[in-house]
């Protein structure tokens, strides 16, 4: 028998809820309908379950999304010899697999119709046919089932028996996602790097967590561990904080030297230098000195800086679009930015191409 802890990692309170739920029914032989979002480890639900319970025999796992509808049946139920072509010999099937033990039928919601029917002979009698064949099979399994999919509304457009999710919804189980227990995300980088010997431990410092627990992941678990690795390859000797959790990781961006001297601007919105301020004497008095701001508050009490700066970054971004006449890769160059920079600061910034001169025209109305 399992320890739940080693296979169901957290410590929130849906997380020990649902812990209390699968020790609740594991050791009677229910029908367990497991639900919850793509990712979200409804398999391990499943295993978590079968290990804490008495069967002796194995668990087998079925994807009914992932077989063509045509082969289901013979993966299910098996085959006799010569019951179709290529059937060259008698195979058992997933419900003789599990006899003793617990079948697992992953994204239930996807099972052709013709196959509900079956199904829901299988579990009334316990018993099954292989295809070909006309013997009745006994079998002894426990059913676990799983979907991310709205059963009654499939139900409301014909789509899945309602006789059989009566059957199978003896007693529901809904997994949380992973943004509703970011508490737990901590514990799980832990057991998921352990899983993962074979790349290094990623190393997250504390604001590289809280930028983890402030995603919403669409992808749940399963996204979180993609995350995971891509944080050994990108960052195998290093701490990770949040910058490169939301830069590097989530948009999956490999770190360069320049980018972090790009994000500086981004941070602080921090002016130019003196020197990258050289210009014709022509121009030097009407552009002003970043140092000329000490003077500031020897008139003013208060500055909203960042309104101020962004409307600097807005005046000199529509400038140098007006100049290139809406050519952004020059407009780019001559703001000594990335174009890619450019191009997320116009639309962060609201800022749209000015038309190219060419393209403007006048009407002019002639009495």
């Amino acid at each position: 028998m399992g320890n739940i802890d080693d296979i169901i990692v957290g410590k929130s309170v849906v997380i020990e809820e649902l812990k209390k739920l699968i020790y609740a029914v594991a050791k009677t032989p229910t029908t367990v309908l497991v639900q919850g979002e793509t990712g979200t480890g409804k398999e391990v639900i499943s295993r978590a379950i079968h290990e804490l319970s008495e069967r002796k025999g194995k668990l087998v796992s079925v994807n009914c999304a992932a077989i063509p509808s045509e082969l289901l049946e013979s993966e299910l139920f098996g085959h006799e010899k010569g019951s179709f072509t290529g059937a060259e010999k008698t195979r058992a099937g997933r419900f003789e697999q599990a006899d003793g033990g617990t079948l697992f039928l992953d994204e239930i919601g996807d099972m052709p119709m013709p196959l509900q029917s079956k199904l829901l002979r299988a579990l009334e009698q316990r018993t099954i046919q292989r295809v070909g064949g006309n013997d009745e099979i006994e079998v002894d399994f426990r059913l676990i089932c799983a979907t991310h999919q709205n059963i009654e509304s499939k139900i409301d457009e014909g789509l899945f028996r309602s006789d059989l999710f009566y059957r199978i919804n003896v007693f529901p189980v809904q997994v949380p996602p992973l943004a509703s227990r970011a508490v737990d995300i901590p514990d799980l980088v832990e057991a998921i790097s352990a899983q993962t010997q074979s790349l290094a431990k990623p190393n997250f410092d504390e604001t590289g967590f809280m930028e983890l627990s402030k995603y919403s992941w669409p992808g749940n678990v399963r996204e979180l561990r993609n995350v995971i690795e891509r944080a050994s390859v990108l960052f195998p000797d290093s701490n990770i904080n949040s910058k490169n959790v939301r830069e590097n990781l989530l948009r999956l961006k490999v770190p360069d030297r320049a980018d972090e001297q790009e994000l500086l601007w981004d941070a602080t919105a921090d002016l130019a230098t003196e020197e990258e301020l050289q210009l014709p004497p022509e121009m030097e008095k009407p552009v002003p000195h970043p140092s000329h701001y000490k003077q500031w508050f020897h008139y003013f009490d208060t500055i909203d800086l960042r309104r101020h700066l962004r409307d600097v970054e807005v005046v000199l971004i529509e400038a140098a679009l007006e100049k290139t006449e809406g050519m952004v890769s020059q407009a780019a160059s001559n703001l000594k930015l990335r174009r890619t920079t450019l191009i997320e600061k116009m639309k962060k910034l609201m800022i749209e191409k000015p038309l190219p001169k060419s393209d403007l025209s006048i009407d002019i109305e002639i009495d």
